[in-house]
């Protein structure tokens, strides 16, 4: 990866599946977005999956995506994440997480 590509901005589309709701997943998903100064938001589905949008630098979002797939908060358990609609950004949409 170039030093240009890792500070691109992008936004990225997710949803995680699995024990993921009751656990505290979304507030360690937010401090680790805002530990990385990620953007975005997030809210639990009524299909019990958690979903979301990522904003950032190129590198920081990727790094993201894989805590989501193989992190997530202590007790929770992803059976699978999936990533869509990611694009180039000039500007973040958000301020916070």
């Amino acid at each position: 990866m170039s030093m240009a590509e890792g500070y691109t901005l992008i936004s990225v589309d997710f949803e995680v599946f699995g024990k993921v709701q009751g656990d505290f997943f979304r507030k360690y998903t937010q401090a680790e977005s805002k530990k990385l100064r990620l953007v975005g938001w997030l809210q639990n589905t009524d299909q019990g999956t958690v979903q979301g949008q990522l904003q950032g630098p190129t590198s920081k979002v990727h790094h993201m995506q894989e805590w989501l797939e193989t992190r997530g908060s202590p007790k929770s358990h992803t059976d699978r994440a999936s990533f869509n609609n990611e694009k180039v950004i000039l500007k973040l949409d958000y301020s916070d997480f």
